[in-house]
């Protein structure tokens, strides 16, 4: 029992220090006189013929000087259309739009060396990176420019949430994904950064070629974000920033089915042993040890062997803090109205977490019609 409340203890006390950081962090509002940087729109890309369009349209109409970005879609073996559709969009629109293929680059496949060869070709000096699914306002650039302006970061990561939330299945999603946001923002907002999102991520293409890219990683499929984001903090200390600002908000949908779901649950669980960021192992445990202890008080109630005054408490410093940390965070996002399921996610949430962590460590997974391996 002693074990039980110690875990759960930690982890509101993690929890709650990253609800004060959220909200320690100023709201960006936008200027109207930025000095603009020259930025290089990174879109790595595989299978997205349903979505690049939207995209490009998107980049089409930001409110950002013509002059000052560039776009480069960089096709990972596509087997759809999506090459076809970027080709057509080139030739009706006057956005700069670069169309490259990993398949000119021999040996290069998957989102790392897509990153790579457009960064390779990017004329800014500045990199933001987005991916094929997503939307963009039309102020994104002009945000992350203000951001770089002000704040002279290397990194700069930017808010994601889901969309749309037609039903239960993408709410709970939007729920959880949600906290992930917010501790990652938290934990850049303390300088300890743990976490990241690759669909809305810039920095210095010197700071990145700086820390030599994705060298030494290069073998794992997954953590163009993180990794990156722990070997910038690395080198440079205390210059890693968190763009909370409504204007840089990027959509992007939640998993449209169960298997995709837990492919892509395991795809991000399978980078955790490949960390040397101790922040973030250290999190990752606290977490799956509040959980597993919430269940464990749980199942201890219903057999009898705790009171249901224990348990209900134990329930409760987990669960209190949850809700004080989502509660922020979702305002900033506009979904408030999520956070009345919070009890039912944290049901089925201890289950998932048990079976995606431990198919992470073994890392074998489905995604995008390949299948990969974590080294």
């Amino acid at each position: 029992m002693l074990l039980v409340w110690l875990v759960v203890g930690l982890y509101a006390a993690v929890v709650l220090r990253a609800g004060w950081a959220w909200r320690s962090l100023p709201e960006q509002k936008l200027e109207e006189h930025t000095p603009p940087a020259f930025f290089s729109v990174i879109i790595p890309v595989r299978n997205e013929a349903r979505n690049i369009v939207a995209l490009l349209q998107d980049l089409e109409r930001q409110q950002y000087p013509a002059s000052h970005f560039e776009v480069l879609v960089v096709d990972d073996h596509s087997t759809d259309a999506t090459p076809a559709l970027v080709r057509q969009f080139q030739q009706q629109s006057t956005l700069p739009v670069q169309l490259l293929f990993l398949s000119h680059f021999p040996g290069k496949r998957q989102k790392k060396a897509a990153v790579e060869v457009g960064i390779g070709q990017a004329r800014g000096e500045w990199i933001l990176c987005t991916d094929g699914d997503c939307r963009v306002p039309p102020h994104w650039l002009r945000a992350f420019n203000q951001a770089r302006h002000q704040q002279a970061p290397k990194l700069i990561s930017g808010p994601v949430r889901y969309a749309p939330l037609a039903n239960l299945w993408q709410q709970l999603q939007a729920l959880e994904f949600s906290a992930l946001i917010g501790v990652g923002a938290a934990s850049i907002a303390v300088q300890k950064p743990t976490m990241c999102n690759g669909a809305n991520l810039a920095y210095e293409k010197a700071a990145f070629l700086a820390v030599e890219g994705f060298k030494g990683n290069e073998q794992i499929p997954s953590g163009d974000d993180e990794f990156l984001l722990h070997k910038i903090h690395q080198r440079y200390q205390g210059q890693i920033a968190f763009l909370k600002a409504k204007e840089a908000i990027v959509q992007t949908p939640a998993a449209a089915s169960l298997p995709q779901f837990f492919q892509q649950r395991i795809r991000w669980a399978s980078k955790w042993k490949h960390y040397t960021s101790g922040a973030s192992r250290g999190l990752a445990l606290v977490v799956l040890g509040a959980n597993l202890a919430w269940l464990g008080a749980l199942l201890a109630a219903l057999t009898g062997g705790w009171t249901w005054p224990a348990a209900l408490l134990v329930m409760a410093l987990k669960l209190g803090p949850d809700a004080w940390l989502l509660h922020q965070v979702l305002g900033f996002f506009g979904k408030k109205k999520l956070l009345s399921l919070l009890w039912l996610l944290q049901l089925v949430y201890v289950p998932y977490v048990v079976v995606t962590a431990l198919l992470g460590l073994k890392g074998n997974y489905h995604w995008k019609g390949r299948q990969l391996k974590t080294a």
